[in-house]
Formats: C-alpha cells, sequence, structure tokens
C-alpha cells in the first residue's frame, strides 16, 4: 500500500457507516457519570466529543459544507448538542447514517475522485469520507480512553494510518515510509526512512495525542501542531 488511494471505494464507505453505527452503539452504552467525564480533548467532557461527531455527520449530509469546514466547526457542533442525553444523539446518528449511506451510494467513481466543494480546496470526496471514518474512529477512542476502555485496533485503525498518511504527505512531512505492526507498507511523500512500532502509537502521536518519541520521531508529525 503505497498510499490512502489504496483504500477502496467500498472498503472506504462500508468502513466508515460500521464507524459511525459502533459510534451509536459506544454511545447507548454511557450511563450519566461516563456522559460527564473530562477527556483529553482540552475542555470537553465525553458528552462534547459525542456532540462533535453527529453535529458534522448532521452538516455534511444537510450538505452544509461552509459550516462544516470552518476552523470553529467542532466547538460549533458541539455546542449545538449541548444538553442533549446519549440515547437521543445515537439515535440522530442512526438516521444520519443511513442518509449518508443514500447520498454516497448515488455518486459514481468520477465524483468520488472530484473534488467535494470549494469550501474543502481540492479535497476529494473520496478523501473527504476518509477523513470521516478517521475522525470518528478517533474521537471513538477518545472516549474510550477517558472512560478506561481498550483501543479498538479493528478496520478503523488502518484507515486512520493511511489518512494521517496522506495528511503528513500534503504537509511534506518526511518523506518516509510506515513500516508499522501488523500494518501494510505506507509511503509519505516517495518514501524513505522507516518509521516502525505500533500504529496505535502512530496514530496517536500524528493526532497530538501520544508521544512521537515512542516511535522515534518529533512533534512536526502531529498533523495539528
Amino acid at each position: 500500500m503505497s498510499d490512502s488511494s489504496a483504500l477502496g471505494r467500498d472498503e472506504v464507505v462500508d468502513g466508515t457507516l460500521a464507524e459511525y453505527r459502533a459510534f451509536g452503539q459506544l454511545l447507548r452504552t454511557l450511563d450519566a457519570d461516563a456522559w460527564a467525564t473530562p477527556t483529553r480533548c482540552e475542555g470537553w467532557m465525553v458528552a462534547d466529543v459525542a456532540g462533535h461527531v453527529v453535529g458534522q455527520l448532521d452538516d455534511l449530509a444537510n450538505l452544509r459544507f461552509a459550516e462544516a469546514s470552518a476552523p470553529d466547526s467542532p466547538d460549533r457542533q458541539a455546542d449545538r448538542n449541548r444538553g442533549r442525553t446519549a440515547t437521543d444523539l445515537a439515535a440522530e446518528l442512526d438516521t444520519l447514517t443511513a442518509s449518508l449511506g443514500q447520498i454516497l451510494a448515488g455518486f459514481d467513481d468520477a465524483a468520488w475522485g472530484a473534488p467535494i466543494d470549494p469550501s474543502f480546496g481540492s479535497q476529494s470526496l473520496g478523501e473527504g469520507v476518509l477523513d470521516l471514518w478517521d475522525d470518528t474512529y478517533i474521537h471513538s477512542d477518545d472516549i474510550r480512553s477517558a472512560l478506561g476502555q481498550e483501543p479498538d485496533r479493528g478496520a478503523g485503525l488502518r484507515a486512520a494510518v493511511a489518512c494521517l498518511a496522506r495528511r503528513l504527505t500534503e504537509r511534506s512531512w518526511g518523506p518516509a515510509t510506515l513500516a508499522l505492526d501488523g500494518m501494510e507498507r505506507v509511503d509519505i511523500g516517495d518514501g524513505g526512512g522507516e518509521v516502525v512500532g505500533d500504529p496505535y502509537d502512530f496514530v496517536m502521536a500524528a493526532t497530538g495525542r501520544g508521544d512521537p518519541a515512542t516511535l522515534g520521531l518529533d512533534r512536526s508529525v502531529n498533523v495539528y501542531g
């Protein structure tokens, strides 16, 4: 696997929809104490993380691209859903996920590779959907981490590695080759020195949630830095 494009359209669509369904199932397990638990997202409780995830999909499913791409969109999405229950947000997420599936089924391969909207610059529809999968997986992990649960090392982890490799390439980080445990090799840029270790540790480091030194890297690997 040389880049995120090696994740095929069907895999990305199916994986993204499955990630949203799993997120809804996670929300349904949360009681009031869990809902109010602080997370590693500064200033956010579990409820705020969930509010952002659901609010983001609401913006995109309703084609509010400018709102969804604005720098303050995560906080606005969390604010919009503040005070709602986990069960309520899970039910809305079910509806939005079904809507997203119908929307994506209406695009052909040409549209999948074409820019989404001027609000997102040159980002293609396929890249945008992969970003959604990555974002939902990572925020699910934010909740799991806050509640002392083990990370999910399934398909979402692979998608996050692929998405972050693309983002690092766009930032001209590296070049490097990800040779992470149990994963396909992923080139960043034209490929170069190998980054080895736990793929979960890489995802945490590349999103500013973990120590990059664990993988022999520095803070420049953080795509939000």
